[in-house]
């Protein structure tokens, strides 16, 4: 894999991490494949603040997923960069067609642990392309997902992803975690990533740059809400606070929903 794709096992290892733990997230896949493949991370890869932190942010688009489902049970949902991601076991299908899209190598390997049904179905593609897009025959209504994917894409990148996406889709709904511009900067010297080869990244202070005539900002979410904070403890959960939520936060990262109406 190349190092952008080698990206995916630090989420993995954290899900699995606080999933072990009884908190945030009751990810078994992930335990499985975690367990099962023995994947070398090192460094600030394995840090148990950062596998916090990607527990509680996947639960919160977790959260968000389930209740744009409800609200559109004939919606087709699409998590595009889904690396090992098993929220199509966490979250259900329930009545929505389910689409994981990835690399091609990334999804050969994720079809030694997922099996396709009728439901759910996995395209290899790149999202910095629309090839993929003619896999879906559905056209009405789409909820996308795309969790720790915006940041290696640039913005130009990003809005030709958004024009593809409402050139298909009728009617969207799309929520993307994306960098500052400052955290970008900083991430060339500090952040797990490097750990795997990742040396260019990308952020955004408006959120407004991904918007393009249709697709339009909709509202900003709480990446860390306090709500997951209180599962941790004592000291643990006064070093997560100061390090992962707050204002100090918001000068990192930023989590957007987008939508088309």
């Amino acid at each position: 894999m190349n190092s952008v794709n080698k990206t995916l096992y630090i989420p993995l290892y954290g899900k699995s991490y606080v999933s072990k733990k009884g908190l945030f997230l009751d990810d078994r896949k992930a335990e499985e494949i975690w367990g099962t493949e023995g994947f070398s991370l090192k460094g600030k890869s394995k840090s148990k603040w950062l596998a916090y932190y990607l527990g509680i942010r996947s639960a919160v688009f977790d959260e968000w997923l389930k209740r744009q489902m409800a609200d559109a049970p004939n919606a087709v949902v699409i998590h595009i960069g889904c690396g090992m991601d098993s929220r199509v076991i966490r979250v259900g299908t329930k009545n929505h067609k389910w689409y994981d899209v990835d690399f091609s190598e990334v999804i050969e390997e994720r079809k030694r642990y997922y099996v396709e049904t009728d439901s759910y179905k996995m395209i290899a593609g790149d999202a910095r392309e629309s090839k993929w897009l003619s896999s879906i025959k559905e056209t009405q209504y789409s909820i996308v997902i795309m969790e720790g994917v915006s940041m290696y894409l640039t913005v130009d990148e990003m809005r030709n992803l958004a024009d593809s996406l409402c050139a298909h889709f009728e009617k969207l709904a799309l929520l993307v975690d994306c960098y500052t511009s400052f955290a970008a900067k900083m991430s060339k010297h500090r952040n797990p990533i490097n750990d795997v080869g990742v040396t260019e990244v990308y952020g955004i202070d408006n959120p407004q740059d991904y918007q393009n005539g249709e697709l339009a900002f909709a509202k900003e979410h709480t990446m860390i809400p306090e709500k997951y904070i209180d599962e941790l403890k004592g000291f643990e959960r006064f070093i997560f606070s100061k390090l992962y939520a707050g204002s100090f936060s918001k000068k990192l990262y930023r989590l957007f929903e987008y939508k088309k109406n």
